[in-house]
């Protein structure tokens, strides 16, 4: 029996954003309803209330008004929440402090304790992870969709400037953009972003064709789900299945989706994806 009736969301976002696109695949497979914010990636005046300046932001009240930061820590948090009767969520987001750490480039960013840990007790845990490789093989795949996978979308959906500017089409058609505003981004973000592609393909070192580390990946992917799991959950997504399906989603419609659904092995794994979100909706 879940305690999610008592839960109030709001999701700021970027509809395109992977990371959010993870948030929302975590809120609709657990039935979650939540409202969403789309949030002006220029102005962003819509999250001017807050000194985290970055997306997605949960605005969660369950008793009390509370801000979730960091996509891995909202998921981690409120699922802890859904299962855990003994802490209030205010109690339970206390347990993924923010730390201060400066990255290679010499930037100031948080980081955050614990995000891939659910905050449970050794009854719940034991209930949710029958056994501790469950849980250490659904942590290290959630780490490796946020410091792997993630990386590979933009060289990929900006990698030639036709891609670039189809990218963009999409990205100011779904996201929030004034006329003018949304012309300029199209064409002057197509053309920056790739740019930014060839030297975010150079920080992670990938391949000449950047779409052979984004089949690799993916393959990589299937083959830890096996041939014997409908996914890493078995019979029903975990939180890895959840993170790695939002990342790959932001792609669709693009050409970077069709030759990674030609050219790899994850059709099968992605439409049970599809199926059991779209049923946990209705």
């Amino acid at each position: 029996q879940l305690r999610a009736g008592s839960l109030q969301l709001t999701l700021y976002q970027y509809k395109t954003c992977p990371f959010c696109s993870k948030v929302r695949a975590f809120l609709d497979y657990h039935g979650l309803p939540y409202e969403i914010v789309e949030v002006n990636p220029i102005m962003r005046k819509e999250i001017k209330f807050s000194s985290y300046r970055k997306v997605p932001i949960l605005l969660a009240n369950a008793g009390s008004p509370l801000q979730l930061n960091d996509s891995s820590v909202i998921i981690s948090a409120i699922k802890t929440y859904l299962i855990s009767k003994r802490n209030s969520l205010e109690e339970i987001v206390s347990f993924y402090p923010p730390m201060k750490t400066v990255t290679e480039q010499g930037k100031e960013v948080f980081e955050y304790g614990n995000k891939y840990w659910l905050m449970l007790d050794e009854k719940e845990t034991k209930r949710v992870y029958p056994v501790k490789e469950v849980r250490v093989e659904e942590m290290k795949w959630r780490k490796w969709a946020d410091d792997w996978l993630v990386h590979l979308i933009s060289p990929n959906v900006y990698r030639t400037p036709r891609e670039a500017l189809a990218s963009f089409d999409y990205i100011v058609r779904e996201g929030k953009f004034g006329t003018m505003e949304g012309f300029f981004a199209k064409y002057m973000g197509a053309v920056a972003m790739f740019f930014v592609s060839k030297r975010l393909k150079k920080r992670h070192h990938l391949q000449d064709n950047v779409r052979e580390d984004l089949y690799e990946a993916v393959n990589e992917w299937v083959k830890a789900v096996g041939k014997h799991r409908l996914f890493m959950g078995g019979n029903q997504p975990n939180l890895a299945d959840l993170a790695v399906y939002g990342v790959l989603r932001v792609m669709e419609g693009l050409e970077a989706f069709d030759d990674m659904m030609v050219h790899t092995k994850i059709q099968p794994w992605y439409q049970r994806m599809e199926e059991v979100i779209q049923k946990a909706e209705v």
